[in-house]
């Protein structure tokens, strides 16, 4: 009888880390809708965002704005999940001496991502969220030079 309550206590101890560990992915599954390419043009260029799955816990992009033949911004993201925590990692050329600034998640939906770091100069908060049609909204904002700024791009999947 002891053996049979320690083989059961076991099995339900097995299958909560289980259920667990599953969870703890489930916050970049939410995010699966920003794979692709999305494409925003503008009369000040083309924004891009290409997004990419890299494996269960991590996706990573290329984002940059070309007006003409120049490449105005380029930054790489990474979105990553360390156990429960889903962190937005940007590098961005030129910026920050070319270090990764890291946004973690204070949100998470199937239709909006948020990420925040408030002691970032610009921006502190970044949100995706997932339009109809095919479409995705990027927006940055914080304080710039003292006043509250956001800027708002929505790009369409190419």
């Amino acid at each position: 009888m002891f053996q049979k309550i320690t083989l059961i206590a076991l099995i339900v101890i097995f299958v909560s880390c289980q259920k667990k560990e599953t969870a703890e992915r489930d916050k970049i599954k939410k995010a699966d809708w920003l794979i692709g390419n999305w494409e925003n043009t503008s009369p000040d260029g083309v924004l891009t965002e290409n997004w990419k799955k890299v494996n269960d816990s991590t996706f990573n992009a290329a984002s940059y704005f070309i007006k003409g033949k120049d490449t105005i911004h380029f930054e790489n993201i990474v979105l990553a999940q360390k156990g429960e925590k889903l962190t937005y990692l940007a590098t961005v050329k030129g910026q920050n001496d070319n270090k990764t600034v890291a946004f973690p998640s204070t949100s998470e939906t199937d239709t909006k991502l948020i990420f925040e770091n408030l002691q970032h100069d610009y921006p502190q908060k970044i949100t995706y969220t997932k339009g109809a049609n095919n479409t995705l909204t990027a927006e940055i904002s914080g304080k710039l030079n003292g006043k509250q700024t956001t800027e708002r791009f929505i790009m369409k999947k190419k």
